[in-house]
């Protein structure tokens, strides 16, 4: 055998530690000597004579190294009872090393064969490779999925950019391929995630895509769940803003809440935009009056965005309260109103926020509610365009 080989071999079989079990061995006062013994086969399987084994108590640290015979036997002489490390020393260098314990008046027998020790390896890393090779199929069988879900939610998302730009009673036509791609993202996202191990690193990853598609659906309890696992997998705070537009959606206002407080602690400076998504949720699923606490948030954390003043003041006037005066009911404004509106303009003077203040504005001037305003333009109803992210 060439001796490359066999020094590769004797570094491979330096790794292999055998397992054995310790036991804690009486004192070795007064106790009969142990004596170990065996024989050493190279990795051809021949006796390997000439070669050093080191026997070290692990007890005392004290060594003692003995050399095999021209058949590879070797014997030790009397030795303290006790745990041992026997070592196969080669050039200096500890090629391989298993534990024994001697037992008071014991001769081991302990034979090492590098042969079935090569063998042994060799097995271990095939059922290595085998199992690696499974995880790159099962892999490349959940990107398959994975790829067509995304492909699918892709679409789904242009046909709902699309559906919005019509009128309401245009919209039925498209209805039934936005229903054909979400159903098919859905079912690809679900063999997906049945594809994976709990445990692997994407699964947040399919379960956001997954609650994502539930979101264009309006099944907002089903993307609320799809998503409480993701931030459970990974708190993200793009996952928790989104367990919270789910959450206020499906009229759970204290648990998105919280959600929001969670992507804000994550990511404090998007604090605006987490309180304005709060709001905005809230607003579109008619409980305006519960939006106006978020609005006010979202104009504190950030008081240069006009978006949130013009909402804040659209929201003030859909809660503004009504007093009977005479024979008549007088709208009364609700404080803050006018001055959220005015931010909107200063802000976005020529914008769709800033026009959609002034219409504001205007209409509050119509109905006589105090408005102090030097907007002389003919009054406009009230915008009725609800808000989206």
């Amino acid at each position: 055998m060439k001796p490359t080989r066999f020094w590769s071999v004797c570094a491979l079989a330096c790794a292999l530690t055998l397992a054995a079990g310790f036991t804690t061995s009486a004192p070795a006062q007064n106790q009969q000597p142990a004596k170990i013994h065996g024989q050493v086969f190279d990795v051809t399987g021949s006796p390997y004579s000439s070669v050093t084994l080191r026997l070290k108590n692990t007890t005392t640290n004290q060594s003692t190294d003995i050399s095999s015979d021209g058949n590879g036997r070797y014997r030790s002489g009397n030795l303290p009872p006790g745990n041992y490390t026997v070592s196969v020393i080669v050039k200096g260098e500890s090629v391989y090393t298993q534990p024994v314990v001697l037992a008071p008046g014991q001769d081991f027998a302990d034979d090492i064969n590098f042969k079935i020790l090569q063998s042994k390896s060799g097995e271990e890393a095939a059922e290595q490779e085998k199992k690696a090779a499974e995880a790159r199929a099962k892999f490349a069988a959940m990107k398959v999925h994975f790829d067509a879900g995304n492909t699918a939610l892709d679409a789904a998302k242009a046909t709902r950019g699309q559906m919005d730009k019509l009128p309401q009673d245009q919209r039925t036509s498209m209805q039934g391929q936005l229903d054909q791609n979400t159903g098919t993202a859905v079912t690809e996202f679900k063999a997906a995630l049945d594809a994976m191990a709990d445990s692997d690193s994407n699964r947040n990853i399919v379960l956001a895509r997954l609650g994502e598609t539930y979101e264009i659906q309006g099944k907002y309890p089903d993307a609320a769940s799809s998503y409480s696992q993701a931030v459970a997998l990974k708190p993200d705070p793009s996952y928790y803003n989104n367990l919270g537009n789910s959450l206020s959606r499906s009229g759970k206002v204290d648990d998105a809440s919280a959600a929001y407080q969670k992507a804000i602690e994550l990511d404090p400076t998007n604090t605006a935009m987490y309180w304005r998504n709060f709001a905005i949720g809230l607003y579109n699923t008619g409980r305006i009056k519960e939006s106006v606490d978020p609005l006010k948030k979202a104009t504190e954390a950030d008081p240069k965005n006009a978006q949130a003043w013009y909402l804040l003041g659209a929201a003030l006037v859909n809660t503004m309260e009504f007093k009977q005066d005479g024979d008549k009911m007088v709208a009364v404004m609700q404080p803050g109103t006018q001055e959220a509106y005015q931010k909107a303009i200063d802000l976005d003077p020529n914008g769709t926020w800033g026009a959609q203040a002034k219409q504001g504005l205007q209409a509050l001037q119509a109905m006589g509610v105090g408005i102090d305003t030097k907007l002389n333009q003919r009054a406009a109803t009230p915008a009725k365009n609800q808000p989206k992210k």
